[in-house]
């Protein structure tokens, strides 16, 4: 017992016990914080889903179906990911207007960013789809813009004009303008296809692509310098160009040969 004592008073007995208490108590949250942690997670994940259930029984069911499987008046939900949800609600393309054209407009969206969340959720719970792209992915750190903008015009420039004013389809449809349109909505256009669009996956453009493209956009839908080759008009490309050249350049070559007749014929008369 004396020596046990003695032990118990060493200068780094104290010391000992202390290591010992903290191995413990770290082992112990190394056990269950992290379970409790992710159990947390799974709750706020499934009440966002229910939450998201809740607004899409509301305005989202009566064209795509109770369970997203699709209806005659909408397609199936199942497998589009949240970024589609995103990218149509945010834009207030979704919900769409009760009398629909040839293509569904963008117009004021009726929903808040969390209850856009909530929907997203619930439909990517119904199938794994792209998921709503991060800061990183979409924003102008690292992109090349001369890349961009050789991407962008080969592969989009055919429906939104090499400047992304946008241009008109057939029957009625169009490639809207992507002046003004954030660079997270871009790249989930890009992701899912939307409409007309056809879609853009990593295995076709991957994400430094995408980002290449955005910067481009960016670029050229800020620059506040005059056209360097003069009147653009309006950058719509060979429609706008041609109907200028046949209206004033062919009227102007009638206007001359009108001329020209005048004074042949008047200086025969004298």
């Amino acid at each position: 017992m004396k020596k046990l004592s003695a032990r118990r008073r060493h200068p780094l007995a104290a010391l000992v016990v202390l290591l010992l208490a903290l191995a413990c108590t770290g082992g112990l949250y190394a056990v269950f914080a992290p379970a409790d942690q992710a159990q947390a997670d799974e709750t706020a994940q499934s009440l966002t889903i229910e939450e998201g259930k809740k607004l899409y029984s509301v305005g989202c069911a009566s064209c795509h179906g109770t369970g997203g499987q699709g209806t005659s008046d909408g397609p199936s939900l199942v497998g589009v990911g949240a970024a589609a949800v995103d990218f149509q609600v945010a834009t207030g393309r979704m919900p769409a207007a009760t009398s629909q054209g040839p293509q569904v407009p963008k117009k004021k969206n009726i929903y808040s960013q969390a209850e856009i969340d909530q929907l997203a959720a619930f439909i990517a719970s119904l199938g794994a789809g792209p998921s709503v792209p991060t800061e990183e992915q979409y924003g102008p750190e690292g992109a090349d813009i001369a890349k961009g903008g050789e991407l962008f015009r080969t592969n989009c420039a055919q429906c939104h004009n090499f400047t992304g004013k946008g241009g008109a389809l057939t029957h009625g449809k169009y490639a809207p303008t992507l002046e003004g349109v954030s660079p997270k909505h871009i790249y989930e256009a890009m992701q899912t296809g939307p409409q007309n669009m056809p879609s853009f996956p990593d295995t076709t453009l991957s994400e430094k692509n995408k980002k290449d493209i955005i910067a481009y956009l960016d670029a050229v839908n800020s620059e506040k310098t005059e056209s360097p080759g003069g009147l653009e008009l309006g950058g719509l490309g060979p429609v706008s160009e041609g109907l200028f050249g046949w209206i004033f350049g062919l009227g102007g070559l009638i206007a001359v040969a009108v001329w020209v007749a005048a004074r042949t014929a008047k200086a025969k008369k004298s």
